[in-house]
């Protein structure tokens, strides 16, 4: 009996099994929100202050903050690069 999956990449697999878009959304979430929380703690700024800066909610923050959690938009990407003093760039490939 043959693998079908050998030789295959795991991308390949990802899309035969109907969520490779789903998962790189969440990898790409994840990437962020690291990024984010690394330019907080380098600048020494805590949720509130940096909500604040924002314009936000702190719940806002949490909710760009949580790795998991996929429904955040450009704006409030934009707004928290901006606050941390980075920019934030966006490319299809």
């Amino acid at each position: 009996m043959t693998n079908p999956h050998v030789g295959s990449s795991f991308d390949e697999f990802l899309a035969e099994e109907g969520i490779l878009e789903e998962v790189e959304a969440v990898a790409i979430k994840r990437i962020l929100a690291r990024q984010v929380a690394a330019a907080m703690q380098t600048k020494k700024l805590t949720k509130r202050a940096m909500a604040e800066r924002m314009g936000t909610s702190r719940s806002a923050l949490d909710r760009l903050l949580d790795p998991d959690n996929t429904s955040v938009t450009l704006r409030t990407l934009q707004k928290a690069a901006a606050t941390v003093g980075r920019r934030l760039r966006l490319e299809l490939v």
